[in-house]
């Protein structure tokens, strides 16, 4: 078995934005010198998730407005009485969803559904660079 690590780089805007990344795994993937395997996609940090979902305006509109019903902004988060920095239910939203995913892949493209993408969903309440690990192994 054969282990390659790579990054993706990017900045995003804060407050549940939704990054596709489908492209740029599958990228590295094709860079890789393995063809079928797995592809496990980690973001270090404790505000930022990783998850699957059909990436279109409608879906983009509806995340986020269920992550506010399920976890808002507005409600106490023992997190500020220490940090006072606004974001605890960034770090409750991204514990929910999770920091990684593994996919697995064949002649260098995940198999995933003809609808779903891979997508990061910045959970931070400002702007972040952002760094997302690929373990891949096949």
């Amino acid at each position: 078995m054969s282990v390659v690590t790579e990054e993706l780089h990017f900045d995003t805007k804060g407050e549940v934005e939704i990054v596709d990344i489908t492209e740029r795994v599958n990228s590295k993937l094709r860079e890789s010198s393995i063809a079928d395997g797995v592809v496990t996609i980690f973001v270090p940090g404790s505000t930022g998730a990783v998850t699957t979902i059909e990436y279109e305006p409608g879906l983009l509109h509806d995340l986020p407005a269920a992550l506010e019903r399920l976890f808002p902004k507005g409600m106490h988060y023992e997190h500020e009485l220490r940090w006072h920095d606004g974001n605890g239910h960034s770090h409750v939203r991204a514990s929910f969803l999770g920091p990684s995913l593994t996919v697995p892949f064949r002649n260098n493209k995940m198999l995933l559904g003809t609808w779903q993408q891979v997508v990061f969903v910045e959970l931070d309440n400002k702007r972040r660079s952002r760094r997302i690990i690929l373990q891949i192994l096949g």
